[in-house]
């Protein structure tokens, strides 16, 4: 067994705090990675806030140094910059695997952290940690142009967002929205914006208007103004809506061309509800997406690598863990943190 340590939550009611824990030895398709930066993600706060799992060592949005490598392991060797996403294993043999859909895998993939590994019948434990141990397929070279801290949170908020914007068809000649401008929304905009689709931002308030036409924005929409609203009706291909917080889906079905779909990507706590007739009039869709599979993320890595997309980041040593669980819990970020793993931890 390897001895590592990281930032676990002993308790949801408790602020993470330093703990030593072990990972694997090596099997032969394994790589060891050596943490340099880790995401920091609303689900982190979500899980900890409500995972029975304790202690909890959070965090699905790493790149480090591969350290070592098992004997079956080809593609990678000893320093090698790599990425870890939320996703860590699967079965390999269903149907969605075989598709490199991982993330649908019908066993159910093997999460980052919050899962028991069946391979080795260990909790998993993420990314607030020193270094971690997974299979060499689940691992993903770091494109040498883009820097490791921002590279990070493109692991969980850009495949996110980029798997659903390729698959609806976002390109030229298309309209695509974007609802909210938090870690997801800001690199949304980006890749629809390089992906060649008019895009239009939808905010509440107008103090990220100037932020979201520099990040590629073609034009911004006041959410909360019935006039701005109603002039953007049937406009819309496709909507991304990235917000994590109740709200009413109405105003963005209304804004849908025909047969215009709207992809829930957020992850809002409660139910979500919709008058049918929103859907009925002008064939309109309703559809969700989350994470992505190995093929779709080898992509997205490529496609950001040659549009220069990263994310905009906030870099915070990881002893301030704590306030950066804080800070992001009132939104106070624009529009990631990423933890630095490489400072003194104590």
């Amino acid at each position: 067994m390897r001895d590592t340590i990281g930032w676990a939550a002993l308790d949801k009611d408790t602020p993470l705090q330093p703990w030593a824990f072990q990972r694997r030895d090596l099997l032969d398709d394994d790589v060891a990675v050596k943490i340099e930066y880790c995401g920091v993600c609303a689900s982190d706060i979500s899980a900890i806030r409500h995972s029975g799992d304790s202690p909890l060592v959070p965090g699905h949005e790493m790149t480090g140094e591969i350290t070592a490598v098992g004997p079956a392991v080809a593609g990678f060797q000893v320093g090698d910059k790599v990425a870890i996403g939320n996703i860590i294993d699967s079965c390999g043999e269903c149907p969605p695997c075989q598709a490199g859909r991982e993330n649908w895998c019908e066993r159910f993939p093997t999460l980052t952290y919050g899962n028991i590994d069946p391979k080795d019948a260990m909790p998993t434990r993420g990314g607030y940690s020193a270094e971690y141990v997974l299979p060499a397929k689940f691992t993903y070279h770091v494109p040498e142009g883009l820097p490791l801290a921002a590279v990070a949170p493109l692991m969980c908020a850009g495949i996110t967002t980029y798997v659903p914007l390729k698959r609806w068809g976002a390109g030229p000649g298309k309209r695509v929205g974007i609802v909210g401008m938090g870690g997801l929304g800001h690199l949304a905009l980006k890749i629809a914006h390089h992906l060649g689709a008019e895009v239009v931002q939808f905010t509440r308030t107008m103090d990220k208007a100037a932020e979201a036409l520099a990040l590629g924005a073609d034009d911004v929409v006041l959410s909360t103004d019935q006039q701005q609203m109603a002039a953007q009706k049937g406009r819309f291909d496709l909507i991304i809506d990235t917000v994590g917080a109740p709200h009413f889906l109405e105003p963005y079905l209304a804004v849908l061309a025909m047969d215009g779909t709207l992809c829930i990507v957020g992850i809002p706590e409660g139910d979500l509800t919709v008058k049918p007739l929103s859907l009925i009039q002008g064939a309109k869709n309703i559809a969700g997406a989350g994470s992505g599979g190995t093929r779709e993320t080898r992509e997205m890595l490529d496609f950001c690598d040659r549009h220069h997309i990263t994310a905009d980041i906030e870099i915070l040593p990881q002893q301030e863990v704590n306030e950066a669980l804080e800070r992001l819990a009132r939104n106070d970020v624009r529009y990631r943190f990423v933890l630095d793993m490489t400072t003194a931890g104590e």
